[in-house]
Formats: structure tokens, sequence, C-alpha cells
């Protein structure tokens, strides 16, 4: 009976088995895209069609017919990257990646990015007064030659990789401007709503890719994007006025907030657009975009082929990508090598560690930071405050003292000192941008001058929505509207889009949000054209408005009217959506490399595309606030192309260099650089510090690399194998040495157990004779020593290398294992600062 039994289960084990193998076999045998990569294209050397050939062939050699092949091919990579893209099973793939010609294959990978100028330029574009000067240290942009001896970018041609553009912006105007340069030898793609006319002398070419986002996610819906450049979205616009839009005066976002002069940073450079991006299936438009690193991959190539000087590039992972696997890294590294100088964000998952993306040497990694501009919409609770400023010596303290029934602003429990000695100079600093929770909001709608009752959404949900930590974020159809209307309600970030849940409020018939942060993003606030009243607070303002809802029978609370500030202090600190370092792909390279304005900055916006896009939002605008590393990109984009303008024969690693090293480490309070909440910030989330285009055009000296110098880096840092992936006519040296000796403007030494040596080497770009002498910081726990002290030059050009020593340190000021250390050293000739960042991690 019991081996009767045993037969039984045997025989059902191998009939169930025989059911399920083809649903398993199926999984590897589903075709996704891969890109095959053959290296690079020899110069002078086969034809397009014979390229077209060639590649047909190697997908002939996997597929069974002749059709199959050419279906399946979906790019060919003919200008300077050797490679193709096609639909393939993991089993093709792997038979053409056995091939001796193919350096790799690997899947094409979809990168999500998700949402998160009239100022940022007039911010940021400054420069430093005199340091005897005890007022901030900001001067006008208009008083220094920058723009003029850039003469504002003209001629020169910056490549945008992402969701395409809104040609009839005024940011894209073409008056006045030359002709297109000779060196451009791209087209204009028509297609939906977008014909030949939609170029001129200012968008000079225009392409879309889609070809691997169909074949992964099906037949585009036409009625959510355009099938051509013409962006529905709005990000691509927003992100291609950032770098190169006209000036142009008297715009602002919805409401009229913001209002001012917008330019781009390089107000005559030409634009190039490659739309990538494209909406993510079955998702709403507010989530974000999707872009395949196959389309990318052939934008590059084409956008090298057409004569791009800069490549821009809003885009970033999730999660490191090994870099010969990685389509953006791949193509970078092309570029690079004809000097295209290429930035990219480094991604909106911080503040966590490890975080960043676009880890690549030879690309510059951009993290993102505020501008001196809020919109304060000040909450006021039924309690109501009172608030009191005093007097010391050198600051004055303001405090909330008690609480009484008036309706004062709600204010943190806490002291916040403020830099001065005047009280009514105190008054004005606190108002101006130093009180806590004072709620900030871009919505249009305002509320009655009374007060509204006050709800947690917790406490206001649907029947049989669980009341944990996820009820309180208002997602979609989570709230009851017998219990929120006419309501003021309490909701926190956390899943959801933020403007989704204001429509969630006001689908329930509620009068307004108060949006609280989550720790995670602390004090920092990305604002918001809410569908209704509202205003967003941070995390701890949140939590107080929670605390007096659950300890007052009847709450209530009012928002006041939101207005415009300007000047506020401190600024620019650290976004903590801005993803983080150390690199999580090479730890002997710091990245990201600089930060730039990516906090709620104002730029054009597609005419197709609401500011919350949201589906059922129908308002439209011209200009629109947005936050993301998406934003901070295309600023330090801009001033690449200032600089090749100013400097067309520099190499990409000279402007890279020239933007990190005169980069600035204190906000406009002469303080260092913080997060939101006051903490001290470090290289990890601003690498070498916040972009100063001014300085950058007179660097003095410059850490210069070339192609090869990248592949050698390669070398010491992922193997001689995984290179020939990259390159496969390079060698390896024998002796290679560790990353850290890549010769950057930043260092980073991993684990360092004893002592480690590096050497750099620094090019004279400033007066012909100089002498640079050397000064450091020593991260704690270790100390430092630079050999020679002096560096003494005799000509522009010129090259000078020294020694790094890093030591640890014994005994009670040995460093904790684990702990990352920071300090600095730069070299100076009495006007030239060329500062470096410094990390060192004990073993």
């Amino acid at each position: 009976m019991e081996n009767m039994m045993k037969k039984y289960l045997s025989l059902h084990l191998f009939s169930l088995f025989l059911i399920l193998l083809p649903l398993l076999s199926s999984c590897d045998d589903q075709p996704q895209v891969y890109i095959i990569y053959f290296g690079e294209h020899k110069s002078g050397g086969k034809t397009i069609q014979e390229i077209e050939d060639s590649h047909h062939s190697y997908l002939l050699s996997v597929k069974s017919n002749e059709k199959d092949a050419r279906d399946s091919l979906l790019y060919n990579y003919k200008n300077s990257i050797n490679g193709f893209a096609a639909l393939l099973t993991a089993d093709e793939a792997s038979k053409l990646s056995e091939m001796e010609e193919v350096v790799s294959a690997f899947p094409s990978k979809q990168h999500t990015w998700s949402i998160q100028t009239t100022r940022s330029w007039d911010f940021m574009g400054l420069d430093e007064k005199d340091s005897n000067s005890n007022n901030n240290y900001f001067t006008p942009r208009k008083n220094n030659a920058l723009l003029r001896q850039a003469n504002y970018g003209e001629n020169v041609i910056v490549g945008m990789l992402d969701s395409g553009i809104w040609p009839e912006s005024k940011s894209f105007d073409d008056e006045g401007m030359g002709p297109v340069p000779k060196s451009w030898k791209g087209i204009c793609q028509t297609g939906d709503s977008f014909t030949s006319s939609h170029c001129n002398r200012k968008i000079i070419g225009a392409r879309y890719y889609l070809k691997a986002y169909e074949a992964s996610n099906g037949h585009l819906n036409t009625t959510a994007e355009y099938r051509s450049p013409r962006d529905h979205d709005g990000h691509g616009t927003h992100t291609s006025s950032t770098v190169a839009g006209r000036t142009v005066a008297n715009v602002s976002a919805i409401g009229g907030f913001a209002r001012g002069t917008a330019s781009g940073g390089a107000p005559l450079a030409r634009l190039a657009i490659y739309k990538v991006c494209w909406p993510v299936p079955n998702q709403p438009k507010a989530n974000g975009n999707t872009c395949s690193e196959a389309d990318m991959l052939a934008a590059i190539d084409d956008a090298i082929g057409d004569g791009v000087d800069v490549l821009s590039i809003s885009i970033g992972t999730t999660d490191p990508v090994a870099y010969s696997e990685d389509g953006i890294a791949i193509g970078a590294l092309h570029a690079i090598k004809r000097n295209i100088v290429v930035a990219c964000s480094a991604g909106n998952s911080g503040p966590g560690p490890a975080t960043a993306s676009n880890l690549a040497p030879w690309m510059i990694t951009v993290g993102a930071s505020s501008i001196d501009r809020l919109f304060s919409a000040p909450v006021v609770l039924g309690n109501g405050n009172t608030i009191a400023v005093r007097r010391t010596n050198s600051t004055c303290k303001i405090k909330v003292t008690h609480y009484k029934r008036t309706r004062k602003l709600f204010a943190d429990c806490q002291i916040h000192e403020v830099e001065s000695r005047d009280l009514l100079k105190c008054i004005a600093l606190f108002n101006q941008g130093y009180q806590i929770g004072r709620g900030q909001t871009v919505t249009p709608y305002k509320l009655k001058n009374k007060q509204f009752p006050l709800v947690y959404a917790g406490d206001v949900g649907q029947a049989g929505v669980p009341k944990d930590a996820v009820a309180g974020q208002c997602l979609p159809n989570s709230l009851s509207p017998k219990k929120a209307k006419g309501k003021i309600v309490l909701c926190f970030r956390g899943n959801g889009t933020r403007v989704g849940k204001g429509l969630e409020v006001k689908r329930a018939g509620g009068k307004a949000i108060i949006l609280a942060n989550s720790l995670a993003n602390g004090a920092e606030i990305s604002v918001d054209a809410y569908v209704l009243p509202g205003t967003a607070v941070k995390a701890d303002d949140g939590t107080r408005v929670f605390n007096y809802i659950k300890s007052t029978k009847k709450p209530t609370a009012h928002i006041n009217t939101p207005k415009t500030v300007l000047n506020t202090k401190p600024a620019p600190y650290m976004a903590s959506f801005s993803s983080r370092g150390p690199n999580g792909l090479e730890l002997n390279l710091l990245k990201p490399d600089i930060t730039a304005p990516g906090l709620n900055i104002l730029a054009a916006w597609s005419g197709a595309s609401s500011p919350t896009k949201l589906e059922s939002d129908k308002r439209r605008v011209k200009y629109n606030l947005l936050s993301g590393t998406s934003m901070s990109c295309p600023h330090v984009s801009a001033a690449a192309v200032l600089l090749k303008a100013i400097h067309p024969t520099w190499s990409s690693a000279a402007i890279r260099s020239a933007l990190m090293t005169t980069a600035g480490l204190k906000n406009n309070a002469g303080k260092q650089l913080t997060d939101a909440s006051g903490n001290t910030a470090t290289p990890f989330s601003y690498g070498s510090g916040h972009l100063r285009p001014t300085k950058a055009s007179d660097p003095g000296l410059i850490y210069d690399a070339s192609y090869t110098d990248y592949l050698i880096f390669l070398c010491s840092s992922v193997g001689g194998s995984e290179v020939k992936k990259v390159d496969p006519k390079f060698k390896c040296p024998k002796k290679t040495y560790s990353p850290s000796n890549h010769n950057y403007p930043s260092l980073a030494i991993s684990e360092l157990n004893g002592t480690m040596t590096v050497t750099r080497t620094v090019t004279n770009v400033g007066s012909s004779k100089s002498s640079y002498v050397s000064a450091y910081k020593a991260p704690e726990g270790f100390s430092v020593k630079i050999s020679p002290k002096m560096l003494a030059f005799r000509h522009v050009g010129e090259k000078k290398s020294f020694t790094i020593t890093v030591k640890q340190r014994k005994g009670k000021k040995k460093p904790k294992s684990g702990k990352y250390c920071f300090g600095w050293y730069r070299w100076t000739d009495g006007v030239h600062v060329v500062r470096s960042p410094l990390v060192v991690s004990p073993a």
C-alpha cells in the first residue's frame, strides 16, 4: 500500500512538472531588449550599409529565418558606438555574447525618473565679495563678465536627453540669433504635432526614440504622449529652458508665484533635442516617465554624430549598474573621447547612503540644493502662539514662550538663533526666512479668513481602511467624504505623489490639505500647485500639528495666503531627496561631484501638461516649479556650455575640474553647507561643493584626464576582463594602482590600513608665471602630507605632479573602523583657490 502511494505521488509530481515545464521555460524564452556591443567604429571604416549588413548577419546567426532577424532589430548604432539593440531571448543573447567580435551583451534596463528659472541663476551665478565684507558674499550677476565673455553660450550645441520640448515656448524663440553652426550635422525629425518648422536657430535639431520602449511596453498611447519630439510631459521643456532658455520678462508659476525674468544659464546656446523618455504604462503621469537604455544609447550615438558639444542627461538609476552594462556610462565614454562634456543627475533616492547613480569618472554627477527663495503659507492653529524675541550680545534668539488662544503664526517650540545684533533686523530676518513651521505652497487657491475644523487623515478614513501609518497618507480612495467634508486634512508624505494626496482630499470634500514631511524628508519642502488650498510643512511641524489634533476636542486651523519671499537664509542647503555617496561601484572615487540648484526651480513647461500632471487637472501654465536632481543637472550643463565657449580647446575633464575645484562650501549666511534641518552636510551630498560658474571660468589649475586614463581607472577598479567589455582593444598595464590614483579633482581612500600615497598632476591654465602653495585640513584620525609644498609654473599649459600621503593615526586619535572622515586640500597663488575634497575611511 505504501509503495503504491509513493508511485501515485511520484506520477502526479511528474505530471505536474510536465505541466509547469513550458511555463518555466517560457520565462527564459520570453524575448526582451538586449544591447549587443562591439566597441567603437574604426575611423574611415565601414559604410552605414556595411554596418547594418554586419549587424544583420549576427542576428541571422541566432534567429530561425530572415524575417525574424529583420523584425527583431531595433537600432543599429553606427556613428561612434558599434553595436545594435534587438529583441532576443536569454539563450540568443548568450550565444551572441560568446562570439569573438562581440564585446558584451546585456539587457536594456528601463530607468524611471519621478518629479519630486527666474531665481536660480541670479542666486548661483554670482561672485564673492571681498573677504573683508561683513555682508552676504553674493554680488549681483549683472556685475560679472562671465556671460559676456562666453557670448552667452552662442554657437555651443547642447544635447538634451529627456522627454522632448514644447517649441512654442518663448524661452525657445530664435529672434536675433545667427545662423546654425556649420559643425551641426543633425536633423529635425517630424512626427505628431511636430514639423520641420518647429526647429529654428535655437532648437536646431530634434529626434525621438521609442523602439525599445514599445518593444518592452507595447504600443505608445498617443492620447497621453506625442509620437514625435514634442513634449507632452513638461520635464524636457523644463530642463531645456534651464540650460539655454532665452531671456523672457515677467513670467511666473501659476498664481503669480516666483514672478520675474526667466533665463537659461546660456541663453544663446543651441539646443539639440533627443526624446528618450515616455509615460510609464498604466501609471498616472504624475508618477514619472521611463527611459530605455537601448533608446538612450541610440540617442547618444546620434548626438555624437550630430556634433553636440555638451550632453545633459537628467536621468538616473535606483541601483548601481556595472560600468560595462550601463548604457549611459558606455555612451558617455564614447562622447568624452570626442571631447563632449556629459553632465548627469545623481538621482532622487536620498538621503540614504550609497544611493547616487551615474557613477563613472568620465561624467559629471550632480546633486541638488536649494536657492534663497521660499513660498510662505503659514499654518495658524486654533490654539494660537505667542512668539518672543530676545537679544544676546552676538545673536538674537527666537522661541515660543507659551500658547494663547490667538491667531499668531504656528512656530517651533525651540530656540532658533539668528546672526544679528540688531533687534529689529533680527525680527526682520525671522519674518523673512527663519520662522520654523511657516509652511510653503504655490497653490493659487485661498481659504476664507476664518478657522476651519482640522482632522488627521488616519481618523477620517473610509470603512475598511486599516488605521496604520499608511492610513494617514491620503492615498487614492482612502478618505471618507462624510468625515472629511469641509475640513482641513493633515496628510503625511510616504507612498503616492504629493499632488495626488491633494487630489484625494478634494475628492473627499476636504477644504484644504496640510501635507507633512516624513522623517526622511525632514525640513526640506518641495512646493506644489495643489488642486485646492493647502500648504506643506516640515516633519517636526507635522508632528506638532498631529499632537495638537490629538490633544484638542475641537481642533481648528487656517492657512494664510501664500506669497513669494526672496533672500531667505541659509541658502543653499542640501535637498534631502538628492542621492548620496559613497560611490556604490567604487569606494575610491567620490560621487556626486558637485551640487547645484534643484529645489523649487521655475522654468518653461509643456502646453499639454498641467502644473501637477494629474489627468483631472485641466489647468495649463507656461512656466512651472519643479524639484529634483533633474533640475540641478541642467544648471551644471549650462555652466559647462559657458566654459566651452570661453575655452573651446579644453577637454571635458578640464571643464569638470574647473567646476569642481571652484565650487563653494558656504551658504549666504557665511556658514558651512547644511541639510534642510541644519545638520552639517558632507562631500557625500555636495561632492566638491555648490556650483559657482563665475569662479570656474578662471580656475588657475586643472586636473586633466584622457580616454586612456579612464580605461586605466577601470583596470584598477574592475579588472582587465571587465575593461575588455568596454574597449576590447585596450590592454591593462601590468602594474595597476588603486583607483584613488586616478587624476580626479577629489580624493577618496577606502579602508585605509596604515599609510597610502597617491599622485596628482595639475595643468596651469592661469597666469604664465605663477607659484602655488598647498594647504590642507586632515580628516579626523588621519595625518596628511603634500609633497612638494609649492608648485612653480613658467608657462600656461605646464604640468606639475605632487603626492598626497595619508596616514592613519594611532592610539586615542585613531579613527573608528568603518567611519568616513572628511577633509580637503588646496593650492593657491593668492588669486586662485584650487580646492579638492578628501574622504577617507579606515580598514
